[in-house]
């Protein structure tokens, strides 16, 4: 039995470019998981976002959390069964963004919609929370060249990337792995990954970290 059977349900979070879904797909292959992603392609409003954030930020988010509110919704079959999922997003962070980007009006609207429809779904047995400095973060998401993303500027992905540290901060629903990967390739580089699961493999509950120098 490996160390990592006791992971029922692992959801894997950061902000734009951090490698979330890259990583959600190895280890779901590793482990001969289910695969549940996000569908960012899926959402209509998402280029307009990136082009008029003030007229399109609420559509664009109440679209991704009813999305996200029907995915989570399986787990509770797949937990019947027994099997491990593999996610590239939590639920609980859907806020996150709503904070973010919505103005005072609009968050509390999404917030009476979010009390009604969130469903009671397990909290995940482990959170990987991917940190990558701005620059990173900037460069990656050039370097993947989705259409809809060209406009995402620096300025956002910094303000995203201080709300995942203040959200992770206060974080406790879950054991949390907290990596840096900014010195880390796992899809280019076996051994990081197989470093990354050794590191999964001692981790004792509450907060820890992992971290590769340069």
């Amino acid at each position: 039995m490996s160390k990592l059977d006791k992971y029922r349900y692992i959801a894997i979070e950061g902000p734009i470019g951090a490698g979330k879904t890259s990583l959600a797909k190895l280890l779901s292959e590793r482990l001969q998981a289910g695969l549940m992603l996000e569908d960012a392609g899926a959402n209509p409003f998402l280029p307009l976002f990136y082009q008029d954030a003030a007229r399109y930020a609420l559509p664009t988010q109440l679209f991704f959390l009813f999305q996200r509110a029907d995915q989570v919704q399986d787990l509770k079959q797949l937990e019947l069964f027994g099997r491990t999922t593999v996610s590239d997003f939590l639920l609980d962070k859907d806020s996150l963004f709503a904070q973010l980007n919505l103005g005072d009006e609009e968050y509390r609207l999404y917030q009476q919609i979010y009390a009604h429809l969130r469903p009671q779904t397990p909290a995940p047995d482990l959170v990987i929370y991917l940190q990558a400095p701005v620059e990173a973060l900037v460069e990656r998401v050039r370097r993947r060249g989705i259409g809809y993303e060209m406009p995402i500027t620096a300025d956002y992905l910094e303000r995203l990337a201080e709300s995942y540290s203040r959200y992770f901060y206060n974080y406790d629903a879950s054991p949390l792995l907290i990596v840096n990967s900014e010195n880390l390739n796992f899809v280019d580089q076996p051994e990081d990954f197989e470093l990354l699961l050794e590191r999964i493999g001692q981790i004792r509950g509450g907060r820890e970290f992992f971290n590769r120098a340069g």
